[in-house]
Formats: C-alpha cells, sequence, structure tokens
C-alpha cells in the first residue's frame, strides 16, 4: 500500500491542514462556498479525509473509505449506506478526481438524493495557469485525456485531477445522456494563487498569515481573468424532475 493510502497519512495531512494557518484559512473559504449552497438536509461529505466540515456544517455526516478521527462512517462512493430519497445534500471537497467509478458513484449520489437534493464540489479544473502548475509539480495526474475511471486502488495516491473538467465540460453530453435528472445549475472557477502559496500538504508555507488578505484581495482583483488563472471549480449540480423540467 502506497503510504499516501493510510491511516497514519490521514492523520498526518489532518495536522497539517491544523498547523498550517494559510491552508486552514483556504479549506475554510471551500467549506463555506460549499455551505452557502446547501438548501436541504441531511448533509453528507463524501471522502472526509482530514477535512473539518463539521466546524462549518455541525450536522453533517462525514465519510470515508477509512477510519480517522471525526469520520462518522465508512463508506465507498459507489456504494453509499443510505436509503432511496434520503439525502438532501452531497458534498465533496477534493474527492471527485480520486472516486475509482464516478459512472458508479453519481447512479448512487442519484438514488440516494431527494428531489431538488444537490451535489456541491470543490475540484481542480484546467486552465492555461493550473494546467502548468498540476502537469508539472503536482504528484497526481492531470490528464485531460482521461476516460471517467480511475486506473488503481489507493484512496489518495490514485488519482486524475482532470476528472471534472472531462465529466461537466468535455463530456457533458455523455453526463447529461448518462444522467438526465442531474441539471448543472453552476460551475465557479476561482482561486489561481492561495493554494501554491500554503504549501498545500507537502511544502512550506511560502508567505506569513498576515499575508493571506492580500492574497485574497489578488484573487478577486484577477478574478475575470480565473477563465485563464483558475486552479479550483465550485461545481453545484442539483436533482430535477426532467417531465418538468429542460435545460
Amino acid at each position: 500500500m502506497n503510504e499516501l493510502d493510510t491511516k497514519e497519512s490521514l492523520l498526518e495531512h489532518k495536522k497539517i491542514i491544523e498547523n498550517n494557518k494559510f491552508l486552514n484559512l483556504i479549506h475554510k473559504s471551500f467549506y463555506e462556498k460549499i455551505a452557502s449552497n446547501i438548501t436541504q438536509k441531511p448533509v453528507i461529505e463524501i471522502g472526509s479525509g482530514p477535512g473539518f466540515i463539521k466546524k462549518i456544517i455541525p450536522s453533517a455526516i462525514t465519510t470515508d473509505v477509512i477510519e480517522g478521527p471525526g469520520i462518522d462512517k465508512i463508506a465507498f462512493a459507489e456504494k453509499l449506506p443510505f436509503k432511496d430519497k434520503s439525502v438532501g445534500s452531497i458534498v465533496m471537497l477534493n474527492v471527485l478526481h480520486h472516486i475509482k467509478n464516478p459512472t458508479k458513484a453519481f447512479k448512487e449520489f442519484e438514488r440516494c438524493l431527494k428531489p431538488n437534493g444537490k451535489i456541491v464540489m470543490v475540484e481542480p479544473w484546467p486552465t492555461l495557469w493550473s494546467k502548468f502548475i498540476y502537469q508539472n509539480f503536482h504528484h497526481e495526474d492531470f490528464n485531460i485525456n482521461g476516460n471517467w475511471k480511475i486506473h488503481g486502488k489507493g484512496r489518495m495516491s490514485d488519482a486524475n485531477g482532470a476528472i471534472p473538467w472531462i465529466i461537466f465540460k468535455r463530456d457533458y453530453k455523455k453526463f447529461k445522456k448518462l444522467f438526465p435528472n442531474f441539471k448543472i445549475e453552476e460551475i465557479e472557477l476561482h482561486t489561481p494563487f492561495k493554494y501554491l502559496v500554503s504549501g498545500n500538504l507537502s511544502k512550506p508555507q511560502l508567505l506569513p498569515l498576515f499575508c493571506y488578505p492580500v492574497v485574497n484581495f489578488v484573487e478577486k482583483l484577477l478574478s475575470p481573468l480565473n477563465n485563464y488563472l483558475a486552479m479550483f471549480a465550485t461545481i453545484i449540480i442539483k436533482k430535477v424532475d426532467i417531465r418538468t423540467t429542460h435545460d
């Protein structure tokens, strides 16, 4: 087993997120983005790992494929332990691009979600800037020519960061054909620099914490260029009744 996939790695990542205040604020902002788009409960987080969603959404039910502190249920996205139409919202933070069979996962999401329930996620997204960074300076695969499946079984070590773009942009027609009850409400591109400055989970923080508002301001100033600069996207998908709703 790759050391990235172990419980020890999860605990180490949790410690890094707690101690790296720059990274902690970024995760907080991502969770707040997710929370602001939640309309129904219960909220189920997939792939909770070292995160802290309960600080933002205290009632959230956390899941992962391994045990860890703060994880309520052991569950795979492709086979969720929830009843049909019992879930109000499914949320993910940097998780979809690790799910080994997204088609099966979305079938499960469709089964579990209540009518008008939502899937809200923050995921990597390819732009001119982010492709350069992800393909040259990040340990995870970032293959925009890949298919929907992830090869390998590693919880963290096997991934394709381009999967969200592949499913919701490149193969949008395929997604709509497979899941006509899912409507993509919004894809908001954001966060071109903060994540790099934080050092993420493997490198030291590049700037002191007091620089966070400055970097945040620069990102907002450059937001009209996010189609070229953004490294992440917030993706909002709603379960709708295809008999009454049309694109």
